[in-house]
């Protein structure tokens, strides 16, 4: 089973294990509120968007603060 986005690159793009939990979800919850996905992530799971979405670069997450 291979995993996409990978853990190691979507650390890299968040700077810590921490920023890169707490960001995901905020932003899975985001979108489980209505908010519509910046990515063609062909999957119906609000955190599989959301780690897409990090992981192409579409979410900045910076010591905390959340851009889109």
């Amino acid at each position: 089973m291979m995993i996409y986005p990978p853990v190691t690159e979507l650390i890299k793009k968040a700077g810590s294990r921490y920023t890169l939990v707490i960001e995901t979800a905020r932003r899975a919850r985001q979108l489980s509120q209505g908010a519509l996905p910046l990515t063609d992530a062909k999957s119906s799971k609000d955190v599989t968007i959301a780690a897409n979405e990090i992981y192409e670069g579409k979410i900045a997450c910076d010591k905390g603060n959340y851009t889109v």
